[in-house]
């Protein structure tokens, strides 16, 4: 073959391919660029709009009830024993005896020997005392029998009357007084020699022990610190709030146990609640200046014996009690639970249509459970539990009952805007087959997408 036939065959592939590549690439980038769109719109797609239920706040409440109130104040105190001595002897001397009762919270009787101290020289003191009486007595006798001698001298001898010193009166009455005399170191000796045995002056039990067998001791000296136990008494604060509940006067002594005010004493002991019943006897003669309260004293007659509680506990001094008094009765006077009670004395009040209001109440009193209302709130009226903030009152209110939440007292109707939204929903789940035309969209989707956008505002409004 010719050398210029084969140049030529050559030239026109390499033409033909040029022209081939000329409107293949465009073709290529044209279709690059339309992939690359496609994955950009893909992933620029924007997210599925999810719309938030319409949920209203759920709120727990229950009806103010009406009822017969009986006011109760309570306060605390501290038992203590209303007779509480120190034991001390009256005489000096060594302790040779000491009662086994004497011994830190040993139980005594009245009368009993708790102390004995060395009686020897008292016993002396004693014999030495009868010895002047018969001594004195014989003065005595010497003297009447020398009166009478003079009286019968002068009656024979003398004329006229007698002068006192002639019949030897002043000399009895020297006689007479030296008698009486030695007859009272007599019984000082007794009475010394009698107390050197230290006896209970009442019933009641050992605080403290301080002597002991063998001591010396002088009149004076502390062998001991004992308490009675026929009457505890607790000192009990009042604050001007409390007195406005009770019946019970500043200056105020009880006439008798009978008519005293009650009062009823408690404290947990081993894990069980233990009652006393007391009376309120008197109160303090002036106000304590630091807590500004005013002491009420009550006492527990026999702690011990008829006076313990219920299961047989005394009420031991140094027992902290908590101390319940009646007050005055009130009828008809509106119940809430404690719950329901706001600072400032409020009261949040549910309404029918699940808005609900505050109202300022005047509190009678309150306790840990209820609280007693005299005006802001009527008998039957829905009153909210839950803690919520007054800017939600405006918005609907689910009302439920607070011992049973499946109760449902108010349940607000839907908006307007929920009802249209629904409405919209379910005419675009029966009409599943509607297409939407090309570059112009239908005009009842329109609508309905106004309406949706119109709803989400409205539920976006509420919820917050």
């Amino acid at each position: 073959m010719d050398s210029r036939n084969v140049g030529v065959t050559s030239a026109k592939s390499g033409s033909k391919l040029r022209k081939f590549l000329v409107i293949l690439v465009p073709i290529l980038i044209v279709v690059g660029f339309v992939v690359i769109t496609q994955i950009i719109i893909a992933l620029n797609k924007k997210p599925e709009e999810k719309r938030r239920p319409y949920n209203p706040l759920a709120v727990l409440a229950e009806y103010a009830t009406q009822e017969d109130v009986q006011l109760l104040v309570t306060t605390q105190g501290e038992a203590r024993p209303r007779t509480e001595i120190d034991l001390v002897p009256e005489v000096a001397g060594k302790i040779t005896f000491v009662s086994p009762k004497f011994i830190s919270g040993g139980i005594f009787n009245k009368g009993d020997i708790l102390f004995r101290i060395d009686q020897s020289n008292y016993q002396v003191a004693v014999v030495r005392a009868e010895a002047a009486v018969a001594r004195a007595q014989q003065v005595l006798v010497r003297e009447n029998a020398e009166s009478d001698i003079a009286r019968k001298d002068w009656a024979e001898l003398g004329t006229g009357p007698a002068s006192d010193l002639t019949l030897r009166k002043p000399q009895m009455l020297e006689a007479q007084a030296g008698l009486q005399s030695a007859q009272a170191d007599l019984e000082n000796a007794k009475l010394q020699l009698n107390r050197t045995n230290v006896r209970a002056p009442f019933s009641g039990r050992v605080r403290e022990k301080v002597a002991d067998i063998g001591q010396y001791v002088s009149p004076g000296s502390r062998l001991g610190r004992i308490f009675s136990n026929n009457i505890i008494e607790v000192r009990l604060p009042f604050t001007d709030n409390d007195l406005s509940k009770i019946d019970l006067p500043i200056a105020y002594v009880a006439k008798d146990r009978e008519s005293a005010p009650d009062v009823n004493l408690s404290a947990t002991i081993g894990g069980v609640v233990q009652n006393w019943s007391g009376k309120i006897m008197r109160t303090d003669s002036t106000y304590d200046t630091q807590t500004r309260a005013l002491f009420a004293i009550a006492e527990v007659f026999d702690p011990y014996g008829e006076g313990a509680s219920q299961n047989g506990v005394p009420l031991a001094p140094g027992l902290y009690v908590d101390a319940e008094v009646e007050g005055y009765r009130f009828e008809d006077v509106v119940v809430i639970s404690r719950d329901g009670l706001r600072p400032e004395n409020k009261v949040y009040v549910g309404n029918e249509d699940g808005t609900a209001e505050a109202r300022t109440a005047t509190v009678l009193d309150t306790t840990m459970d209820y609280a007693f209302i005299t005006e802001g709130v009527s008998t039957g009226e829905m009153i909210i539990l839950s803690p919520v903030e007054e800017s939600r009152f405006g918005g609907p209110l689910k009302i439920v009952d607070i011992n049973d939440p499946t109760i449902v007292y108010v349940d607000p109707p839907k908006p307007d805007w929920l009802i249209a939204k629904e409405k919209a929903e379910d005419e675009a789940k029966n009409n599943p087959g509607k297409k939407k035309r090309k570059g112009k969209k239908n005009e009842g989707e329109d609508k309905d997408k106004k309406i949706e956008e119109n709803a989400d505002a409205a539920a976006s409004t509420t919820n917050e």
